[in-house]
């Protein structure tokens, strides 16, 4: 039983995973319908296990959820991006601030760890796609330096914010300047100014 339990949550984790990559990417658009038919065709998957999933996109702040209209994958309008973007600014320059003032050396390390995977994951892709395996590492990198914080209530409120900014900027950043930016330094910048306890630049860099 267990087991079975075990591989329906990693089977979850796997489609969230490819329903995020799908979304940050464009293949799946802004305010599009998520079907739990269309859904389960493309990823050969349950309804059972998008029930579990779509809600976890929800709060990520990737999918919206009406009564009587289902799913949708967010939608995007210059009037929310300012108000995300204030929010944001406000709520994660704090925790980063308090990250570094609060942090352990125990987040030190788990900061490097996670810069290491996600520049060894930088390091293997090609082409202009954002790939899976990145965007799970990215996210991690930034969530394990909101962690030090120590208020769960704050890191959750920072984690989401940043998720639903992922989505403007994927879908705002134009492919060539995808690849022409030097993004392995802009995050090992961010990991040093990090953990070398330099708040005003790991907030400025971030």
């Amino acid at each position: 039983m267990a087991r079975t339990g075990s591989a329906t949550t990693t089977r979850s984790n796997e489609v969230l995973q490819r329903l995020r990559s799908d979304i940050l990417n464009g293949r799946l658009a802004p305010a599009s319908k998520l079907g739990f038919a269309e859904l389960g065709a493309r990823y050969n998957v349950s309804s059972g296990v998008l029930r579990e999933v779509l809600p976890r996109l929800v709060e990520q702040g990737l999918a919206t959820s009406e009564a009587q209209l289902g799913f949708r994958v967010v939608d995007v309008s210059v009037h929310n991006l300012t108000q995300l973007t204030e929010a944001r600014v406000a709520i994660e320059t704090f925790v980063i601030r308090e990250a570094v003032a609060r942090g352990a050396i125990t987040w030190e390390s788990e900061v490097v760890a996670k810069h290491h995977a996600l520049e060894r994951i930088g390091r293997a892709s090609t082409g202009v796609e954002i790939s899976e395996d990145w965007l799970v590492a990215h996210e991690a990198f930034h969530l394990a330096i909101l962690a030090g914080c120590g208020n769960r209530y704050l890191y959750e409120a920072a984690a989401r914010l940043r998720s639903i900014s992922e989505v403007y900027r994927c879908w705002s950043t134009p492919e060539s300047h995808r690849t022409h930016r030097d993004i392995e330094a802009e995050h090992r910048a961010i990991m040093e100014a990090t953990v070398g306890r330099d708040a005003d630049l790991a907030v400025s860099l971030s």
